[in-house]
């Protein structure tokens, strides 16, 4: 019996709120060795407090030592197995900007960047284009034609779009064409199994239409796919938690990925501030809420130090307005670590913090990565989270005579 086989059987059901505050990248580093984290480093009163009166741990996004992308890191916080059910970033990317996928479809997403003389990749991101210039370009890209294969181009936000190729004998297994570095050229599509093969082919013709299309273009004349993916078939958040659930994200990848676990995205947010307006406007009508607070994910991966721990202390000054709603659960956490030390993602366990009036409480005195190390929820894997929760919220029943 798995874990969503147990949930349907024990689900129970009453008026608790539970909310699950995602600060994405979360976890961190010294920049020198016993030195403090960003978390240690920002000044967090609120989420302090929450330590103090709820119970701490270290979240494991997959498995120990296993470093996760935001699709597996998502997944496991909201109860789904990252090893048994497997999302690609295009299909999160392009479901989180509303395309309804078909079973013929593979999504991808796409990167503008910057390619220098040579052919090599001078920028990743195309120096961050501004999403209204990006959105232009990604619209251009829809010139592109392949004979036997619809071909769909949509604009994300910033570098990002997405593209969806729509035909038959299209598998979702290729490599991504991204090397994710500089001074080297875009990956060739390369396909992982047979049954992906025409894909990789079709990316192949993709790219090589698209680059001529964005020759004359000064910061986005290249780009990379990452991500291909079918449509997954994931049992939803009503189905195995008895939960009505909403997602308030800015970034469409993450509504995506909410949305194919059956939660409603509502409002349109573009600051955390009004991220907590919606949460306030939607408190009555749902049983659980998902908040996603993206950029101490990204001035991690910029390796900005300094900046992270700003956008913690500007997570932190969001709190008051949340606990004020007395939810009944509220869990603090993140998908993964994302260091500054290391620019990128990494496998360290996230500090985590859950506050119920039922909560056996850990003498943790902080919100950081050393508290947490020695916090009463231990060092867990992250899928086992949304159970815990359910059990403080009083929605799960007991297992057996």
């Amino acid at each position: 019996m798995d874990m969503h086989e147990l949930t349907r059987e024990l689900k129970a059901h009453n008026d608790s709120k539970i909310i699950m505050l995602v600060a994405d990248g979360l976890g961190g580093l010294p920049l020198t060795p016993g030195g403090k984290t960003e978390l240690e480093t920002a000044h967090t009163p609120n989420l302090d407090e929450l330590a103090r009166r709820g119970v701490s741990g270290g979240s494991i996004p997959v498995k120990p030592g296993i470093t996760p992308g935001s699709g597996p890191g998502h997944l496991g916080l909201f109860g789904y197995d990252p090893l048994a059910y497997r999302i690609g970033r295009g299909a999160l990317e392009a479901t989180g900007i509303g395309f309804e996928l078909t079973a013929r479809d593979v999504a991808v997403r796409g990167n503008f960047c910057t390619l220098d003389a040579n052919g090599n990749i001078s920028d990743r991101r195309a120096g961050r284009i501004e999403s209204e210039q990006s959105a232009l370009l990604a619209v251009k890209l829809r010139q592109v034609k392949i004979p036997g294969v619809e071909v769909f181009v949509e604009p994300v936000k910033e570098h990002r779009f997405v593209v969806v190729f729509r035909g038959e004998g299209l598998g979702g297994d290729v490599h991504d064409t991204d090397p994710q570095v500089t001074g080297v050229p875009p990956i060739k599509p390369k396909a992982m199994h047979a049954a992906s093969e025409r894909t990789a082919q079709v990316a192949a013709e993709f790219i090589a239409q698209g680059q001529k299309i964005l020759a004359d273009q000064k910061q986005a004349n290249g780009l990379t796919l990452r991500g291909f993916s079918a449509k997954p078939a994931l049992p939803p958040y009503q189905e195995v938690y008895g939960l009505k659930a909403a997602a308030i994200a800015v970034y469409p990848m993450y509504k995506g990925l909410a949305r194919l676990v059956g939660m409603d995205i509502v409002g349109k947010a573009q600051t955390l501030g009004e991220q907590i307006d919606v949460l306030i406007q939607q408190w009555n009508s749902y049983d659980f809420f998902f908040i996603h607070f993206k950029y101490t994910d990204s001035t991690g991966e910029d390796g900005n130090f300094d900046a992270k721990v700003k956008r913690i202390e500007e997570l932190d000054s969001a709190i008051p307005r949340i606990t004020a709603l007395n939810p009944t659960v509220l869990v603090v956490t993140g998908d993964h670590s994302t260091p500054s030390l290391l620019k990128s993602h990494s496998w360290h366990p996230v500090p985590t913090v859950l506050v119920s009036n039922v909560c056996r409480t850990d003498g943790c005195t902080a919100f950081g990565e050393n508290e947490a190390i020695r916090g009463g929820l231990g060092q867990f894997e992250a899928k086992y989270l949304m159970p815990l929760a359910l059990a403080n919220a009083g929605r799960l029943g007991k297992y057996g005579a």
